[in-house]
């Protein structure tokens, strides 16, 4: 079976998960000129260079790389607990939002002796070494590799086969408006809540909307997988016309929202909660109320510009999420099959929000 580790560092032990505030997660003033083209920075004990600020990102709203770098900064002490402890993938963008993409699991050479970084070992029995993002040094380090949004492990890098988290991905299929996101979510909340789970949502910054559930971690990745599968399968049996779970591209059915329990696979990730998404107004992955889901929220609500403000105003949504307190069990029993999931139980398709996309 696949294992990890993480890899020790210089700057402290290997085992440590408390943040050295001089870097670590309260730091949200960081002096990142937006006049130059580069800047050095020394942050406590570490020392990083940003380069290319001046580069444009988003050439039509006119937003910079040293904007995604100043924008990250600012929200760091909110994100970074939900990235401690956890690998990283990278999905780069040297020519900014429009540009090429490409994906980077192993953390490149050269990077700083300070970066924590987490070594799993694949099914081919290959190691790869991920960075790990536990302070504003390692989180500006990675943003200046070009990374718009961050990709985190489900698991923590102790024990990479069981998460602490089950999603539920909510993908719109072509051309199906967001207000049958927002209808799909609701739906999701009542099935979990009459399972006698709690969720949190948040817009994916791109087209759908992501549902969390705070597990007691235990179960394996598959065993969480297979839940989630078995239930997106009876829900979407419950709500044929609004919602699929058909996994194939070419057998799923058009004009549906996918309840993508896939994204529960061991190694799969999904774009954290406050990341920046390469869309046209760098939308951000943001945590939302129910109330507002029901009230008509809108995805361009959320932009690099506007969301630190709104963390400001009413703090971390998704803080119920790093809680120790208010995590549950998976329900107990045979969860192979979608059948295993009561349908007596499951709730009526809610009203139709008030608000269209």
């Amino acid at each position: 079976m696949p294992t990890a580790k993480k890899r020790p560092t210089k700057a402290r032990s290997s085992g440590s998960k408390a943040a050295d505030p001089a870097h670590g997660r309260r730091s949200a003033v960081v002096g990142i000129p937006a006049d130059q083209k580069s800047v050095a920075l020394t942050l406590g004990a570490r020392s990083i260079t940003l380069t290319n600020l001046t580069k444009p990102f988003w050439p039509k709203p006119g937003i910079s790389k040293g904007d995604l770098l100043r924008y990250y900064a600012a929200i760091a002490p909110v994100l970074l607990p939900h990235l401690a402890d956890r690998a990283m993938v990278m999905k780069r963008y040297p020519d900014g939002a429009l540009g090429k993409m490409f994906f980077m699991k192993r953390t490149p050479d050269p990077h700083p002796a300070w970066l924590q970084q987490c070594a799993i070992e694949h099914g081919s029995g290959s190691i790869i070494d991920f960075p790990v993002i536990d302070d504003l040094a390692a989180l500006l380090w990675v943003i200046n590799l070009g990374c718009i949004d961050l990709n985190p492990w489900y698991a923590r890098c102790d024990d990479v086969h069981r998460p602490d988290f089950l999603y539920i991905d909510l993908d719109p299929g072509p051309g199906v408006p967001f207000a049958k996101v927002r209808e799909a979510a609701l739906l999701v909340r009542d099935a979990l809540t009459a399972e006698g789970l709690p969720s949190y949502a948040k817009t994916t910054g791109s087209r759908g909307i992501h549902v969390a559930v705070p597990i007691i971690r235990g179960p394996l990745q598959k065993t969480v997988w297979t839940y989630a599968k078995a239930f997106s399968l009876t829900l979407a049996e419950q709500s044929p016309r609004l919602l699929t779970a058909v996994y194939r591209v070419a057998d799923r059915p058009r004009g549906r929202v996918l309840v993508d329990y896939n994204q529960n696979a061991w190694g799969r990730t999904l774009a954290s909660v406050y990341s920046v998404r390469p869309t046209a107004t760098a939308t951000v992955s943001t945590p939302v109320t129910w109330r507002e889901i029901e009230q008509g929220v809108d995805m361009n609500d959320f932009r690099l510009e506007t969301v630190p403000a709104r963390v400001k105003r009413l703090g971390d949504l998704w803080a119920p999420m790093l809680a120790k307190r208010g995590r549950v069990a998976l329900p107990a029993g045979d969860t192979t099959t979608p059948d295993k999931i009561s349908r007596a139980r499951m709730p009526k398709r809610p009203a139709r929000t008030t608000r269209d996309a």
